[in-house]
C-alpha cells in the first residue's frame, strides 16, 4: 500500500463511518482505534514490500545471545550452558526493547520528512492516529526477534523450565515495557529533524536502561553505585519477572513493577508525542 494509497484508505473510512445510523459520528475513541489500526496496515505492507527493514530484528537476537554466552559464559558461570539459561530472559527483554526503539522514532521522522503526514493531516482523523499506527506496525519486529532469538537459543541448548503459557507470558510482557518505551522515541523523532541524530539520541537513551540491569551478571557482584541504579532500573523488573517465568522464580512482584512502569511511560509519553506532533504541524 503506497502513501496515496493509505490515505484514500483512510478517507474512504472515515467517510463511510459519517454516513452511519442517523447521520451520527462514531466514539472518538472508536473511530481512533480504527484509524490507527488502518495506518498500521500501511506499515505492515511497506514491511512485506521491503523485508529489510526485519535486518534489525533477524540479526540482533542472534548477535546477542552469541556475544554474551561465548564471550562472558565461562568467566561467569563457568559452563556456556548454565549461563545461557542465566542470560537468555535479559537477552529477550534488550532485544524486545531495542527492535522497537531504534526503528520507531526514525520511521516517523522520515515520514515527517518525506510529506506523507501531511497528507495524514488534510484528513479527518485524530491526530495521534499516524503515530499510534507506526507504533502499531512496527509490534511485527517484537514477534520476529521473539521468534528467531528462542529458535537461537533452543539450537544453543537453551530450554524453558516451566511451561509454554509462561514464556508467552514472558514475550508479552517484555513487548508491553518495549512498546511503552517506542513512545520515548516517537517523541524523539518528532522534535529531532535529522535522522542520524534520532538514532544517536535513542541509543544513548536507551543503554542505561538495557544494559544497566542484572541480565550479564548478579547484582550482588556490582559496585555499590551501579547496584544502586540496578535495583532502581525500571527494565531489571522486567528481567527478574522474564528469568522467572522462563526458569522460575519470582514473578508477581517484578511482573507487576513491569506493568506499573509500563503504564506509567505510555502514560507520560505518549501525550507528549502526540502533543509535540501538532506542535511540529
Amino acid at each position: 500500500m503506497s502513501e496515496a494509497q493509505g490515505r484514500d484508505a483512510v478517507l474512504t473510512e472515515e467517510r463511510r463511518e459519517w454516513g452511519t445510523v442517523e447521520g451520527r459520528r462514531p466514539e472518538r475513541g472508536h473511530r481512533l482505534a480504527r484509524h490507527s489500526l488502518l495506518l498500521a496496515g500501511r506499515s505492515l505492507t511497506k514491511t512485506r514490500r521491503n523485508p529489510g527493514l526485519l535486518s534489525d530484528a533477524l540479526f540482533m537476537p542472534i548477535l546477542f545471545l552469541l556475544l554474551f554466552v561465548y564471550l562472558f559464559g565461562g568467566a561467569v558461570a563457568g559452563s556456556t550452558r548454565e549461563y545461557l539459561q542465566y542470560v537468555f530472559p535479559g537477552v529477550l527483554v534488550m532485544t524486545l526493547l531495542l527492535v522497537g526503539m531504534l526503528s520507531t522514532g526514525l520511521s516517523i521522522n522520515t515520514d515527517i520528512k518525506k510529506g506523507v503526514f501531511d497528507r495524514f493531516r488534510s484528513l479527518p482523523i485524530g491526530r495521534s492516529a499516524p503515530l499510534t499506527g507506526i507504533v502499531l506496525g512496527d509490534l511485527i519486529r517484537y514477534a520476529v526477534a521473539a521468534c528467531v532469538l528462542f529458535a537461537t537459543g533452543y539450537l544453543m541448548g537453551f530450554r524453558v523450565e516451566t511451561d509454554a503459557a509462561s514464556a508467552v507470558a514472558a514475550v508479552a510482557l517484555s513487548t508491553a515495557l518495549g512498546f511503552a518505551l517506542g513512545w520515548v522515541n516517537v517523541l524523539i523523532g518528532v522534535l529531532i529533524k535529522e535522522e542520524v541524530i534520532v538514532q544517536t539520541v535513542a541509543f544513548l537513551g536507551i543503554f542505561p536502561l538495557a544494559f544497566g540491569t542484572d541480565m550479564v551478571v548478579p547484582a550482588e557482584t556490582l559496585p555499590g553505585w551501579l547496584r544502586a541504579w540496578v535495583e532502581v532500573n525500571p527494565v531489571s523488573y522486567a528481567v527478574d519477572a522474564s528469568r522467572g517465568l522462563l526458569v522460575g522464580g519470582p514473578v508477581a512482584g517484578p511482573a507487576t513493577a513491569t506493568l506499573l512502569w509500563s503504564a506509567g511511560f505510555f502514560a507520560v509519553f505518549c501525550p507528549l508525542a502526540v502533543y509535540a506532533y501538532r506542535r511540529r504541524a
